[in-house]
């Protein structure tokens, strides 16, 4: 009799996505866990079920790790599921797996056994994707979120110095926030190489990313003076005198951590243009 061959596995269950790079680094991703929790803390501690995904973790599970301490600083009870779409690096993640933290295998299907996440962070992942698909893989994982839970989904270099990334609720995009080592920074339109794939391709002329990016280029110009007092007082001048033109989001208590946030609306791609 012949022996029958084993059930193959449907498309269906198959975690959704493309494998990344997995580039990672210890302390990567610190500028962005440092605005979750202080912005998202509160809505975590109030949650019956405070989890939160990092999602595409890459090669070595650092950023998962470094998650749920800086989150547990605002909501102690805070668990960390880490996921990542390559079988390998789950396997080599396991041995960090302890009371509060876990990895799974997936992708952009989320799976958490029906629990709904108060927090996706996707960093460094959607850059290999198509602008095109964004909008898709956004609408995805939003409806995966907890009912005041937030994605947040954004790019930084490889030691974590710059970072641009957009917070999304349940309803879609909110703000866009950058984020940088202030001591590295010759002006603000360095971060342009740090755009998010929803934005990179639209820092041209006529796009509002790019006016942003030039009048804020222009704020810090003119705030050289307090450059002598240091760079974090010039960008705080900076960002005041931005305030008065572009809908900024935070204050100078978030201005004083090297960041700036701005609604989406005022950054958000011109509808049928394409860069």
């Amino acid at each position: 009799m012949a022996q029958s061959s084993p059930p193959r596995r449907s498309a269906a269950a198959r975690p959704v996505g493309a494998v990344t790079r997995g580039t990672t680094n210890p302390n990567r991703l610190r500028r962005m866990d440092r605005w979750i929790a202080a912005v998202h803390g509160p809505a975590l501690r109030r949650s019956a079920d405070p989890v939160a995904v990092d999602l595409g973790y890459g090669a070595a599970p650092w950023t998962a790790v470094e998650l749920l301490q800086r989150l547990r600083t605002a909501a102690p009870a805070a668990e960390v599921v880490g996921i990542e779409i390559e079988p390998a690096r789950v396997a080599a993640a396991k041995p960090y797996e302890r009371p509060g933290l876990t990895f799974r295998h997936g992708g952009f299907e989320v799976p958490l056994g029906g629990r709904r996440p108060s927090l996706i962070r996707a960093a460094n992942v959607l850059r290999q994707y198509d602008e095109e698909q964004v909008a898709a893989v956004w609408e995805r994982l939003c409806a995966r979120l907890a009912p005041d839970g937030l994605l947040v989904e954004g790019t930084c270099d490889e030691i974590g110095r710059r970072h641009v990334w957009v917070a999304l609720g349940p309803g879609g995009p909110r703000t866009v926030t950058f984020a940088t080592r202030l001591g590295s920074l010759h002006q603000p339109s360095d971060l342009a190489e740090r755009l998010p794939k929803a934005l990179i391709h639209r820092n041209v002329p006529g796009e509002p990313v790019h006016a942003f990016l030039r009048d804020f280029d222009r704020a810090w110009a003119a705030a050289a003076p307090y450059a002598s007092l240091g760079a974090r007082q010039r960008w705080i001048a900076a960002a005041r005198s931005l305030s008065a033109d572009w809908p900024l989001a935070d204050d100078v208590r978030r201005w004083r951590q090297g960041e700036i946030t701005v609604n989406w609306a005022a950054l958000a791609p011109l509808p049928g243009t394409r860069a």
